[in-house]
């Protein structure tokens, strides 16, 4: 009996290993950077107004829920193909001015941690946007549409703020 109980221990012990390598297989970083040409309080004034996102972002447009810690927040994902589809992200950090951070998703299925940046420059402000996605359905999913995406949403930004700068 302990015979068995042990390769039923191993069995469970291999199966865990094999998924802990399977998560880390399917991690995927995005990156995408712009500088604008304007203070950090012009960039977080478009940023951190929702309700606005639907006249400029190409990407994502939040349909329900508020821009405050803990908060869950529906968003309607536009794409490049068109296809559109809706999930929840729970705001997980605000910094005035500076920072917005999300998570979404399902804990080793697939999730997505989300991070906006304002960094003051010459010339600007930098933009960040940061996301690593995690989990096994990162393996089967063609995410090679969202870095050309989130580089879209920043020109978007871009061009939302200097278009409310004139």
């Amino acid at each position: 009996m302990t015979l068995l109980t042990s390769k039923w221990l191993w069995a469970v012990v291999g199966a865990a290993i094999l998924l802990t390598v399977l998560y880390f297989a399917g991690r995927k970083t995005f990156h995408a950077e712009i500088v604008i040409p304007a203070s950090p309080q012009a960039v977080w004034a478009v940023l951190s107004d929702h309700t606005g996102y639907a006249d400029w972002n190409p990407l994502l447009v939040p349909i329900a829920g508020s821009l405050s810690v803990g908060s869950k927040v529906t968003y309607r994902m536009t794409q490049p193909n068109g296809k559109q589809s809706e999930f929840e992200a729970t705001i997980v950090e605000i910094e005035p001015g500076r920072r917005i951070r999300q998570f979404a998703g399902l804990r080793g299925v697939l999730t997505a941690d989300h991070e906006y940046r304002l960094e003051a420059v010459d010339g600007g402000t930098r933009v960040i946007q940061h996301e690593v996605d995690n989990g096994l359905a990162m393996l089967f999913w063609d995410s090679s549409w969202v870095q050309p995406s989130y580089e879209r949403v920043n020109e978007a930004l871009r061009a939302r703020v200097m278009e409310l700068a004139k």
